[in-house]
């Protein structure tokens, strides 16, 4: 149970549940992009009180429930036939806590957060919300049903001349040129302007298109969040793209598990690191 994998990788939370199996699909195109392997993660909690007689070969049971888990997970990755390495590791601790800790070696963290049952959420909880607050790289909450097609909806992601802003939206544009999705460039209207900044979305936007001329992007500006926005928009959204300083806009953009984001069931959220 030590940590023997390489020390940058992609790391996925496994936890039994189908949504662990769409993070770790998705995640196969940043492990490939990167050349670095896909680390499949899945942590045993601790027990906060000694455990009582009756329990007594529950370890053994929670072992092998992992040990399924990993390798339900490894089998989905590898029927995706692209060609990315799959470790497997089992640790224990707090799921959160023990992420956040191997987030220091990693390139990005994926977990999944949609239809979580009875094991996995006991196992998971609240993880993903604590990972995108804290992780010390970006974290990928994915809700995707299933691996994602190349037309499985846009990519999209806040511009504005805000510090830190650029690093956010080449985030958004990587994912966009390497999933073959469109972008789009969402100009959120700020209380200490008088009007909305139309002409410097545009420039902002122009920018962004020299810079990956693969990438379709179009521009739309919204006097209200990208949560709002997507409330009433009928665009089919994959992924959207926010910074570390809006971490906590995360659970309202994933929304409750009984909830899916304002008919977006299949929208996931990338949260950057600066």
């Amino acid at each position: 149970m030590n940590s023997t994998y390489p020390a940058r990788s992609v790391v996925v939370g496994i936890d039994g549940s189908q949504a662990a199996i769409a993070a770790a699909e998705w995640a196969i195109d940043e492990a490939v992009s990167r050349e670095l392997p896909l680390c499949l993660i899945h942590v045993i909690p601790e027990q906060v009180e000694p455990a009582p007689p009756s329990s007594v070969g529950n370890m053994s049971i929670e072992v092998e429930y992992g040990e399924t888990a990993l390798r339900t997970a490894a089998a989905a990755v590898a029927a995706i036939g692209k060609p990315v390495k799959v470790e497997n590791m089992m640790l224990r601790g707090s799921p959160s806590t023990t992420l956040i800790a191997e987030s220091r070696h990693a390139d990005m963290i994926c977990v999944g957060s949609v239809r979580i049952g009875r094991v996995a959420r006991a196992i998971l909880g609240s993880t993903a919300a604590e990972l995108a607050e804290s992780a010390n790289c970006p974290v990928a909450i994915i809700r995707q049903h299933r691996h994602p097609e190349p037309d499985n909806g846009w990519i999209v992601v806040a511009v504005n001349d805000s510090p830190g802003n650029d690093n956010v939206v080449q985030q958004a544009m990587e994912e966009a040129q390497l999933r073959h999705a469109p972008l789009l460039a969402l100009g959120v209207w700020r209380e200490d302007l008088d009007e909305m900044p139309y002409n410097e979305l545009d420039r902002l936007v122009q920018v962004w298109r020299q810079r990956y001329p693969s990438v379709h992007i179009h521009a739309a500006a919204t006097r209200t969040s990208i949560a709002d926005f997507l409330a009433v928009s009928d665009k089919r959204v994959q992924l959207t793209v926010i910074g570390s300083a809006e971490a906590d806009r995360t659970a309202r953009l994933i929304g409750p598990r009984s909830h899916p984001i304002l008919g977006h069931a299949e929208c996931s959220v990338l949260i950057t690191r600066d």
